[in-house]
């Protein structure tokens, strides 16, 4: 198969969907990889390390999409590349296509095979391409909190994990999932009062025997959620449904009960935010204020650091791109129900339920394509 690693466009997104080790697998396997020109810069990888793991390098993402029979990214499709988009070709990236209408309906349009890295998914129910970005994000957003506490930014000069004497900041992390386990370790870490919140009573036993002492562990309801919210210096949004929107857990009226100064770290925003009052900002432009309260709703958290970033998304991805290429799309779903649930937009329908009931789009299931 011929396989097209194209250059990231969205703003200041400086990942790759592969390194050059991960270039030179495909490779081995029998495989031609084409690299749009300058594709790892931004992640430290040169056109030349590209070329001597045995890609072809390319100027333009024009020559990526007519050559390639599949084409990965990291970000989804921007609208400068939704003709580019060939019926049958496989464009195998994270998608997020349940906050994203104009996208998807571009993906129904194109009749390209649509393979979402998110909603790639184990027996077990773990997203195993989305856990490495989801573990980097969880990091960074504790990072962002902290950042932003600091009065030079309009918080309200709080440090996290406080001096002997002095209390140490309150982090409420929503969700714990991936994302809210690695943001509440961090924060546990530089010694801030954590408090955890799932739905899942199951995972707050696991959580209960894992996490420090300073991460107090809650059933997550609005009463748990809007009482913690009042005692915030930093509240994490953490909460991922699958292939659907998230939901809406700090609502306008609450932020009028946070206290001036007090920080919003939205990790769910390329899932729509889990906070009524987010919006997609950009890492030059990352805050805004509502209400004396500051929201970071970076869409691409982990393109501020590309190298960590890429490297631990090719070690996911490559498996199941080897998979797809070595067999095709419809062999590779047969044998692998895990692919199977990565396909979001087949041939011009909608095969997520998540996505379909997002626009009230019609849902024709995967295996209506496949024949065991």
């Amino acid at each position: 198969m011929i396989v097209g690693i194209l250059r990231e466009i969205k703003s200041e997104e400086n990942r790759v969907a592969m390194t050059p080790a991960g270039v030179e697998v495909m490779c081995g396997r029998g495989h031609s990889v084409l690299v749009e020109k300058d594709a790892g810069r931004g992640s430290g990888f040169e056109d030349a390390a590209y070329e001597q793991a045995g890609a072809e390098i390319v100027d333009t993402p024009e020559a990526v999409y007519e050559q390639s029979e599949m084409v990965m990214h990291v970000k989804e499709p921007l609208a400068s590349e939704y003709e580019l988009i060939r019926e049958d070709q496989i464009v195998f990236t994270y998608l997020h296509l349940a906050a994203n209408e104009e996208l998807t309906r571009a993906l129904i349009k194109s009749k390209a095979v649509n393979i979402a890295y998110e909603t790639i998914q184990k027996p077990d129910g773990s997203l195993p391409l989305l856990t490495p970005m989801s573990e980097v994000a969880g990091r960074m957003a504790v990072q962002q909190g902290a950042k932003y506490l600091e009065m030079i930014h309009g918080g309200h000069g709080v440090l996290l994990g406080g001096v002997p004497g002095v209390e140490p900041a309150t982090v409420v992390v929503i969700g714990g999932g991936i994302v809210g386990t690695n943001a509440a370790k961090m924060a546990c870490g530089l010694g801030a009062k954590v408090h955890l919140l799932d739905m899942n009573l199951e995972r707050l036993r696991y959580l209960s025997d894992v996490m420090p002492s300073n991460c107090f562990l809650h059933m997550s309801s609005p009463a748990e959620i809007r009482k913690l919210a009042r005692q915030a210096d930093v509240v994490i949004g953490a909460v991922l449904i699958p292939g659907a929107k998230a939901p809406r857990l700090i609502t306008r009226d609450m932020l009028s009960e946070m206290m001036d100064g007090s920080v919003l770290v939205d990790v769910a925003i390329d899932q729509g935010g889990c906070f009524e009052t987010s919006k997609p900002t950009t890492h030059s432009d990352p805050i805004y204020t509502i209400d004396g309260v500051i929201h970071y709703c970076v869409a691409n958290m982990p393109g501020a650091v590309a190298k960590t970033s890429t490297l631990a998304l090719t070690n996911a991805t490559l498996p199941y791109a080897l998979q797809i290429a070595d067999k095709g799309w419809k062999k590779a779903m047969q044998d692998n129900r895990e692919i199977r649930l990565g396909a979001n937009v087949v041939q011009g329908l909608v095969t997520y339920a998540g996505v379909a009931e997002a626009f009230g789009l019609e849902h024709t299931p995967i295996d209506n394509f496949l024949v065991y």
